[in-house]
C-alpha cells in the first residue's frame, strides 16, 4: 500500500493485543512489519503478495538472487508451500517450532510471489517459536517473508532498537519483543532425495542432525545461493573487524569470549549458546563504540561455535 512503510514516531511498540491487530491489519493491506523471532528480528510481509516482497528487497537494500525464508504456523500449513518427505518431516516433527529452516521441493500450485523463491524450484520454510511471531502467523492466517530486520549486508539485529537504527526512516511498524533469546539466524538444510545438506550453520547443530538422520549431512554445493545468508560478506558492520585475537591494538573495541575480558565478554563461563545470544549485540555496540576497529576473541569451532565463526568469517574484513 502506498507509505506503508513511511517511518514515524514511537514506531516501537510493545507486544500487545491492540498492536498485533494493527500489525496484521498492515500486513493484508501489503505493508510491512518487524517482527521479533527466537532467532533475530525479522521484516515480515504476506509472501504472496508481489508488492509487499518487492517492498522488503527495496527497505533492505537485499540483492534480489537472494531468496526469503517463509514462515508457516505448523507443519501441516507449510505443506501447502512444500513438500514434505520422510527425512523432512522428521527434521519438522523433532525440531519445529524451533530455529531450523528446511529447503524443499516447491509445490507446483505454491502461491508465494515469484520473488521469494529468487527463481529456484525450492522454498525455505520455517515454523518459528517466539510466541509474538506465531501469534501474527495465526491472527493473520498468512504465510509471512521475514528476512532480518536489516540493511542488508549489515549486523542482524536482535532487539527492537537494532531495527530502528539499521532502516532509520525506512523502519515500518516494530512489534518490540525484546531481546531475542538465541541471537543468530536459523540452521538452514536443503532436503531432498533422503538426504539433506546443511546449507547454513545455526543453532541446531550438525549432531542433533545426525541423530534424527541417522547418518551425516552430504556436502553442500557452495556454488549458487540457495538460501539466505550464502553470500561471502555478510552481517558486518561499519568498522573493520578482526578475529582471533587475544589482544588489541588501542583503537580496537574487543569482544571477549571466555578468560579473555575485553571491553565486552560474550561469555565469561565459556558457553557457546549464551555468546550466541549476545553476538549481534555485541557487535551492534562495538559499532557505535569510540574506537576506529572491532576485534574478536577467538571462539571454539564446535557445536553451535560453527555458527558463530560462520557469522564472524562473513562480517570479518579480507585481509
Amino acid at each position: 500500500m502506498s507509505g506503508s512503510n513511511d517511518h514515524i514516531g514511537e514506531q516501537a511498540r510493545r507486544y500487545g493485543t491492540a498492536t498485533i491487530g494493527e500489525a496484521v491489519a498492515r500486513l493484508r493491506e501489503g505493508g510491512l512489519v518487524a517482527v521479533p523471532t527466537e532467532t533475530v528480528y525479522g521484516l515480515a510481509a504476506d509472501s504472496t503478495n508481489a508488492a509487499a516482497v518487492a517492498e522488503i528487497y527495496r527497505t533492505k537494500g537485499r540483492p534480489d538472487f537472494n531468496p526469503l525464508i517463509v514462515h508457516a504456523a505448523d507443519l501441516d500449513s507449510a505443506r501447502t508451500l512444500g513438500q514434505f518427505g520422510d527425512l523432512a518431516t522428521r527434521f519438522a516433527e523433532a525440531l519445529w517450532p524451533g530455529p531450523l529452516t528446511l529447503v524443499v521441493p516447491r509445490n507446483e500450485n505454491c502461491p508465494v510471489a515469484a520473488a521469494v523463491t529468487a527463481g529456484l524450484d525450492t522454498i525455505a520454510l520455517r515454523c518459528p517459536a517466539h510466541p509474538v511471531m506465531r501469534e501474527l502467523l495465526m491472527e493473520s492466517g498468512l504465510f509471512l517473508a521475514a528476512p532480518s530486520a536489516n540493511r542488508s549486508g549489515g549486523i542482524s539485529p536482535t532487539t527492537a532498537d537494532h531495527v530502528e537504527r539499521s532502516l532509520g526512516d525506512s523502519a515500518p511498524l516494530i512489534l518490540d519483543g525484546g531481546a531475542c533469546e538465541t541471537g543468530i539466524e536459523s540452521t538452514i538444510v536443503a532436503v531432498d532425495n533422503g538426504n539433506y545438506r546443511i546449507l547454513r550453520p545455526g543453532p541446531v547443530t550438525q549432531a542433533e542432525l545426525e541423530q534424527i538422520a541417522g547418518k551425516p549431512p552430504t556436502i553442500a554445493d557452495g556454488g549458487k545461493i540457495e538460501a539466505p545468508g550464502q553470500l561471502a560478506s555478510h552481517y558486518a558492520p561499519e568498522k573493520p573487524l578482526r578475529l582471533n585475537a587475544a589482544t588489541v591494538d588501542d583503537d580496537e573495541y574487543h569482544i571477549g569470549f571466555g578468560p579473555i575480558a575485553g571491553n565486552r565478554n560474550l561469555s565469561p563461563h565459556s558457553d557457546l549458546a549464551e555468546a550466541a545470544s549476545l553476538l549481534f549485540a555485541a557487535l551492534h555496540d562495538a559499532d557505535a563504540s569510540g574506537k576506529a576497529r572491532i576485534a574478536v576473541a577467538p571462539i571454539p569451532d564446535n557445536g553451535i561455535g560453527v555458527a558463530l565463526n560462520d557469522r564472524l568469517r562473513r562480517a570479518a574484513t579480507p585481509v
